[in-house]
């Protein structure tokens, strides 16, 4: 793999979040979602979000994977777990996890994954939950393959006007491989 780095988002990455976000869920979730909500996400829009997010983002952290010629090419969001059946203080959350579809199966996942894991644990999280949508079997696989496992939370998101059924997966901190530090 080219070399990649794993680094803190800010500010200056807003277009580079926005187009990861489209172009991800774009791909990742065509045939999942209805498409006329695919053509018309707008990277403009995102990086309004994005920039929100960056210059307030509360207790999440995100983290970028940056390529050596090709920019940023992923990135990690994770914080303390927003879930109201878990304790924040001891459950931490990967919120999201995007990479272009190009840079899929390179081990860029792999890498923003460890870098999101090692940050929850080194800020004393046990454990860990994401939420994940029940057809998405590719990013199923990927969290299986990692460790995570379903622990029977279920919830129905129809914020967007169409339900998305998602499956939340849980690990403990002390199954990940490679929590040494940064």
């Amino acid at each position: 793999m080219p070399s990649v780095i794993v680094r803190d988002a800010t500010t200056a990455d807003v277009e580079a979040l926005a187009d990861v976000h489209v172009q991800t869920w774009r791909e990742a979730y065509r045939g999942k979602v209805p498409q006329q909500y695919l053509d018309q996400m707008d990277p403009a829009q995102r990086q309004r979000g994005w920039r929100q997010i960056l210059q307030n983002p509360g207790p999440a952290t995100i983290l970028v994977a940056e390529h050596e010629s090709q920019g940023i090419v992923g990135f990690i969001r994770v914080s303390p777990s927003r879930d109201n059946d878990t304790d924040p203080g001891r459950v931490g959350e990967v919120q999201a996890l995007y990479r272009l579809p190009e840079h899929w199966g390179q081990g860029v996942g792999r890498l923003l994954m460890d870098a999101g894991l090692r940050w929850l644990a080194e800020s004393g999280y046990p454990e860990n939950v994401l939420w994940v949508l029940a057809t998405n079997d590719r990013a199923r696989r990927f969290y299986e393959a990692g460790g995570w496992r379903p622990d029977g939370a279920t919830k129905t998101d129809d914020s967007r006007g169409f339900a998305l059924f998602e499956i939340r997966y849980r690990r403990a901190a002390s199954e990940s491989t490679s929590l040494s530090s940064r």
